[in-house]
């Protein structure tokens, strides 16, 4: 993203950010409340227009080619709605249509997901009868259906025990092996420090710190864990 701002009603949200991820990446985005976060996050799905600035993706402009980009994201929002009166299997193949995934790839490919989330025994229930960390697995599946370049994630650990949590880092972490970039804005710092390669921290709607959880330390002058750093960061 370059140069990219969001003004509403006359407040800027977010203020002329500048990222440039690589492809594999674990990219973290931290801030404290009203920091920009969901909002860039937003852009960077299509929900919203930026005020300003331009978002590239694949090397496709996202105001210019909105339908390419669209293909190859995936977006887990944090509160992400699913159609309870459809079956889990349903759902996800309702989702792949919308993606235009090939029918000759769409069973093994759904599959493979509900089996790595742990959902393949609850394929053929009605989603108003999982509980809200399998519905979250299920969006994420969902998210990943069309083999997305880019997973952009909102708090994706809300409302998951402490085995959903693991499940969804380990595959978090397959996923960039596999060349997946991930984008992720959490309020976690544990997670942001376990799970990230790379570590934005906003506030007010301007990036003011970039790096490793180590070299987060290093600006900050602090030493300890990521808490503290952030603390400091953001004057909190």
């Amino acid at each position: 993203m370059k140069k990219l701002s969001k003004d509403f009603k006359g407040l800027r949200a977010v203020d002329g950010i500048d990222l440039d991820i690589k492809k594999g990446t674990i990219f973290g985005f931290l801030g404290p409340n009203g920091a920009g976060k969901t909002t860039t996050i937003k852009m960077m799905a299509g929900v919203l227009m930026p005020s300003e600035g331009r978002i590239i993706i694949n090397g496709m402009d996202l105001a210019e080619m909105p339908s390419q980009v669209k293909r190859c994201v995936g977006f887990i929002p944090d509160r992400p709605f699913v159609y309870e009166k459809l079956t889990g299997l349903d759902f996800l193949h309702f989702i792949a249509g919308l993606y235009g995934v090939n029918n000759s790839f769409i069973e093994e490919r759904i599959g493979l997901l509900l089996d790595t989330f742990d959902l393949t025994g609850w394929k053929n229930e009605l989603v108003e009868g999982y509980s809200h960390g399998m519905k979250q697995r299920l969006v994420m599946c969902s998210a990943l259906i069309h083999r997305p370049d880019l997973l952009i994630v909102d708090e994706p650990m809300v409302g998951l025990d402490p085995r959903g949590a693991r499940l969804v880092k380990d595959i978090f972490r397959q996923e960039a092996g596999k060349g997946t970039t991930i984008f992720m804005s959490t309020h976690s710092l544990e997670v942001a420090e376990e799970v990230c390669d790379d570590i934005a921290i906003i506030r007010k709607g301007k990036i003011i710190a970039r790096g490793s959880a180590g070299d987060l330390k290093r600006q900050a002058g602090e030493e300890g864990n990521l808490e503290a750093i952030f603390l400091k960061l953001t004057e909190g």
